[in-house]
């Protein structure tokens, strides 16, 4: 935040003189141009004090904000606004009604600078990372149309869609996780106490032990004893993994290993497909031009691959071309939608478009998502089958050779 000296011209031909806080010097423009005051003379004194670092870093630690608190946030502004309360009254009760220490300092300072004259979309733009580029952008766009009331209500249906959709995959997926991990540590739990107390007699006997024995053996002595060596290589592989990601490279193999791999490839790249839609749709709706829209989509889309056709068609779409040529050219986009968004874009019914897409694919995500739960049940229990046999296999029949042996 920056401040601005200023002289400027009101209606009746007053001269004014002032300072306004702003975040640039074209913010500091459309400011007093909002005030409708003709501009005759700006300059820069020097940088605010930012207050998103001067809180107690503490505060920000304490919680993050969910998903879930945003969305009854905006449903709740969405309300306020419609009922022909002020921006900054809305706020001000907004920040009664939060209970996350974090988000309640955000709104507080966002509250502050827009009743000191910032607009609600620069004071958002500050805390990224709790209000995407994507919430910022339509905010202005509501702000510039003067349809700030309905804009928020596309926003709160936007973000009750997205969190609707996380939710079911997230439940749909819980009951193979519990499955698996109690699996999992029942297995090691066994190999490290249970496994080596029958195996001792076998091993002592002499007797010529199975392969199946050996190897069961041969894991449970590397569990119990180098233990400490597997952990270390998991972390290795895990802080591995994470710097990958941070490298670009390695962020777009991983991307592109996600939608192409077995069984799940297919559910990520329709999610990735209902952000694109859902987003670009709401976009279009709240005022943003469509290259705009495209732009911000490719950063909140959350992949690589996706971002890279959104980026081309950007160009495409600035050249004069159909926003539908890269999509009808790359094998990550369906048929379907390429076909729709043409025929969209000929209509002048693009977003109806996007919002038809939208609901296909969220119905196919929710169908997938069940058939994999219940695909996943039965091959759990297979799975577990063959591990349990396996392992009694390799105690019952090497001591029933020992057995014959009498």
């Amino acid at each position: 935040m920056a401040q601005y000296n200023y002289k400027a011209r009101n209606i009746k031909g007053q001269i004014f003189a002032g300072i306004v806080d702003a975040v640039s010097e074209e913010e500091a423009v459309n400011l007093l141009k909002d005030k409708n005051l003709e501009i005759v003379f700006l300059e820069y004194i020097a940088e605010t004090p930012d207050k998103k670092n001067s809180h107690n870093g503490l505060a920000f630690l304490k919680r993050k904000v969910k998903k879930k608190e945003l969305v009854i946030l905006v449903r709740q502004l969405a309300v306020m606004i419609s009922a022909n309360l002020t921006l900054v009254q809305a706020l001000r009760i907004i920040v009664q009604q939060v209970d996350n220490p974090t988000l309640k300092q955000i709104m507080t300072d966002v509250a502050t600078e827009v009743e000191g004259g910032v607009k609600f979309s620069s004071a958002l733009a500050k805390y990224e990372k709790i209000f995407s580029a994507f919430f910022a952008s339509m905010i202005k766009s509501g702000e510039t149309s003067g349809k700030l009331d309905e804009v928020l209500e596309y926003l709160a249906d936007q973000e009750e869609r997205d969190y609707d959709l996380v939710s079911k995959i997230k439940g749909a997926m819980i009951y193979p996780i519990f499955i698996i991990s109690g699996l999992f540590v029942v297995g090691v739990a066994m190999m490290i106490f249970v496994i080596p107390q029958l195996t001792g007699m076998l091993q002592g006997s002499g007797a010529a032990l199975p392969l199946s024995t050996k190897i069961l053996i041969f894991i449970s002595g590397t569990l119990r004893n180098y233990w400490w060596a597997l952990l270390v290589i998991i972390v290795g592989l895990v802080l591995t993994l994470k710097l990958a990601l941070c490298n670009p490279a390695g962020r777009k193999i991983f991307d592109l290993f996600k939608l192409k791999a077995p069984i799940f490839g297919k559910l990520f790249q329709m999610i990735y497909l209902v952000r694109l839609t859902q987003s670009l749709s709401t976009l279009i709706k709240g005022g943003v031009t469509l290259p705009d829209s495209l732009r911000i989509v490719s950063e909140i889309v959350g992949n690589v691959a996706y971002q890279e056709i959104i980026d081309k068609t950007v160009k495409e779409v600035e050249d004069g071309n159909s926003v539908a040529l890269i999509f009808s050219q790359s094998p990550l986009v369906p048929k379907l939608i390429s076909q729709m968004l043409s025929v969209g874009e000929k209509t002048g019914q693009l977003d109806t478009i996007l919002d038809k897409i939208n609901s296909f694919y969220s119905r196919e995500i929710e169908n997938m998502v069940a058939n994999m739960t219940h695909l996943l049940e039965p091959l759990i229990m297979v799975v577990i089958g063959i591990a349990v046999g396996a392992m009694v296999a390799a105690i019952i029949m090497p001591m029933y050779q020992l057995a014959n042996q009498f």
